[in-house]
């Protein structure tokens, strides 16, 4: 068949083509550009003349040379390819394509190629923001990772350690919901007597824990100056609603205070859940708050002095955060403080240490999933 007539198919078929809004060119069974309709001129930036005729290979740097001949040898071998590649433009510059490849059959018996060219910089660019996105966010969620990990560090250095003070015994636990939470507790011994506190800030995570550990701080200060419980707790209110007002957030709060002589106790509490005092063979008695909740109101605390009563040997006092009660069975029943009041009844006759652990398991077995709530559990023996 005589070039017209090559020439003539070429004609028929780039007239179809150049209707197309993709870049098209037609290779030879020498890999030689036999046809390239406007896009594709438009996409190398170069003049038909200057690309008919020549050999595709010559078009690109000789280092992805090797690569483009594995594309080609695939369509040659399959009949078709689709790859994504780039187009070198005459400027120099490498425009990324979508490519689609495909043998036909000319009307002049030869073997040929159809190329497709689709432009896909737009979306090579979008590619390459979302990976510098997301590598920006995996350096900020590593950040936060180890500010989480400090925060907990920070936190756990604030909750009251196990210990036994003169003839008192004092076991502790404390478990946040997530890594950090709003719950603290304060075993201190101060001069003649001992101080043992537990904290509840309303929510959960990072600034519910902030919140903790400011309040937490405060009464540190509060307790070093030796002041009467319900003076604690009232100014402890009076600095929350002075400083932290419109935090919308408040918080409830137990704390004990034993004497060297280990004969009474005082109790006072601010919309906290009742403590529990145990001795054997008796139903725990429950140390109701006479407060309301602290952080709201200036007139959160009443002026009366903490509740007083006498203490023997073999007492033992629970003051913990409403994460022990506030929890659901499967029949969606909550453990509640009677629930809670049955099971320390229970396990009061076994020592301290275990008597803790029964407590936590038994919550644990109640509970249907795991916990919602931080739970802070602070549990005194008088020895």
């Amino acid at each position: 068949m005589t070039g017209s007539t090559q020439r003539q198919w070429l004609d028929e078929v780039g007239h179809v083509l150049e209707t197309l809004n993709q870049g098209v060119i037609i290779n030879d069974d020498r890999n030689c550009v036999a046809f390239a309709n406007s896009t594709f001129l438009e996409m190398i930036k170069m003049r038909r003349e200057e690309l008919l005729g020549r050999a595709v290979i010559e078009l690109f740097p000789p280092a992805d040379v090797a690569r483009l001949l594995e594309f080609i040898g695939r369509r040659e071998t399959e009949g078709r390819a689709r790859y994504e590649f780039y187009i070198p433009r005459a400027d120099g510059q490498h425009l990324p394509v979508a490519v689609t490849a495909r043998q036909i059959q000319g009307s002049d018996g030869r073997e040929y190629s159809v190329v497709t060219a689709t432009d896909i910089s737009e979306q090579k660019r979008a590619e390459m923001e979302l990976r510098h996105a997301n590598a920006l966010l995996q350096a900020r969620q590593r950040q936060i990772e180890e500010e989480l990990q400090l925060a907990e560090r920070v936190q756990q250095s604030l909750v009251p350690k196990s210990l036994t003070w003169g003839g008192i015994s004092i076991e502790t636990y404390y478990q946040p919901v997530s890594s950090i939470g709003g719950d603290y507790g304060i075993v201190r011994p101060t001069g003649d007597h001992l101080d043992v506190l537990v904290c509840d800030v309303s929510g959960h995570g990072i600034s519910s824990a902030l919140i903790a550990n400011r309040i937490y701080s405060e009464t540190m200060a509060q307790i070093e100056r030796d002041m009467e419980l319900s003076s604690v707790l009232q100014n402890l209110n009076h600095f929350v609603v002075q400083n932290l007002a419109g935090s919308a957030f408040y918080f409830t709060l137990a704390a004990l205070r034993f004497n060297r002589d280990h004969r009474s106790l005082q109790f006072v509490g601010a919309g906290h859940p009742p403590g529990m005092m145990a001795r054997r063979d008796e139903a725990p008695r429950l140390l109701e708050s006479t407060n309301t909740i602290l952080g709201l109101f200036d007139n959160a605390i009443d002026s009366q002095a903490p509740t007083q009563m006498p203490i023997r040997s073999g007492d033992r006092v629970l003051i913990y955060t409403d994460g022990l009660t506030e929890n659901f069975n499967s029949q969606g029943e909550m453990l509640g403080v009677n629930g809670l009041r049955t099971i320390v009844g229970d396990a009061c006759h076994l020592p301290i240490s275990e008597m803790k652990q029964q407590i936590l398991d038994r919550v644990a077995a109640w509970r249907s999933g795991p916990a919602s709530d931080d739970i802070s559990l602070v549990l005194v023996e008088i020895l």
